[in-house]
């Protein structure tokens, strides 16, 4: 009797633990696996069991309790993720970018540069660059972006002129030191002055049955990271970078609490292939980056990132 009364009301109990999952994700704990990380990585995805219950539902017959249960989880999706998906402000925009993982193994990245280029980008930031590739990336870009700085595997290109330009050391505890994975730069802007850009990649993260998200390292480059945002004088700040997580991750608050989130798009960019997560960002301080999208495929695993921000 009780198994049957759990199967009957099986569709209205998924629901509910869909949409106490979408609002209560803050609570799940994160010790030992990194459930909560996990969670939020793919936060929007729970949705998809909206569809199909409801159309369990109407097809059974089940009372409008039942409907309007299987009906929270979809409300509860769009008021996470719904404005993200309003028409964006058509103001314009004073600077464009566009962020991307290159890829260490890219077959051809004098091709993928001048994807890269075609929207015409202020600014164009890369991770995963090579000492092979970086050559050929100058080349492709030069004429358009004579303006660039490299550290470790990290690079900028820009229309507009560079000053300062230092590396970041935002290596966790234990990396080696050849680990050289951000850098800080003050772009010129020609009728909106300074603003200082960083560029990172942290570190990656791995999902394993027995360890859940190994994301320590890359939440202590973030912490680094955002202390580095901290000590910055210049009162506008662009963080340009792939951070190997989403902007609902609480592994990354230290950033996400100092830098707002895009307003308009989910824009995910990863596995370029299927994507199913943004873990590609661009953020800011001072300006605002009033919408994001995906580019077309290069033969990085990552989509490229284009984000137009108002300064």
């Amino acid at each position: 009797m009780a198994r049957n009364r759990i199967r009957r009301h099986a569709p209205v109990l998924l629901a509910l633990l869909v949409s106490a999952l979408l609002a209560g994700h803050s609570l799940v704990p994160n010790t030992g696996p990194r459930l909560g990380s996990l969670l939020e990585t793919f936060l929007p995805w729970p949705g998809l069991v909206v569809p199909p219950l409801l159309l369990f539902v109407l097809l059974r017959r089940r009372t409008p309790v039942a409907v309007c249960a299987v009906l929270l989880p979809a409300l509860t999706w769009a008021w996470l993720f719904g404005p993200h998906l309003l028409p964006r402000d058509d103001h314009g925009a004073d600077l464009t970018v566009v962020q991307h993982n290159v890829s260490d193994e890219n077959p051809d990245p004098a091709a993928t540069a001048r994807a890269l280029a075609r929207p015409g980008p202020d600014l164009i930031a890369l991770q995963e660059v090579t000492s092979a590739t970086l050559p050929v990336l100058r080349s492709a870009l030069t004429a358009d972006y004579p303006h660039h700085a490299s550290h470790g595997t990290v690079a900028l290109f820009s229309r507009h002129p560079l000053t300062d330009v230092r590396p970041l050391d935002i290596r966790p505890a234990g990396v080696d030191p050849s680990w050289q994975r951000a850098l800080r730069a003050t772009v010129r802007l020609p009728r909106h002055g300074e603003i200082a850009v960083h560029v990172a990649h942290l570190p990656s993260v791995r999902i394993t049955p027995t360890a859940g998200l190994t994301s320590a390292r890359r939440d202590e480059s973030a912490r680094l990271l955002a202390a580095e945002i901290d000590a910055e004088t210049l009162p506008r700040v662009l963080l340009l970078g792939d951070l190997n997580s989403t902007l609902d991750d609480r592994g990354l608050s230290p950033l996400t609490s100092r830098l707002p989130a895009p307003v308009h798009g989910l824009a995910f960019t990863w596995p370029a292939s299927l994507p199913l997560a943004r873990i590609d960002q661009a953020l800011a301080r001072g300006p605002r980056a009033i919408d994001v999208t995906p580019l077309p495929p290069t033969p990085s695993d990552h989509l490229p990132l284009l984000a137009r921000v108002r300064l």
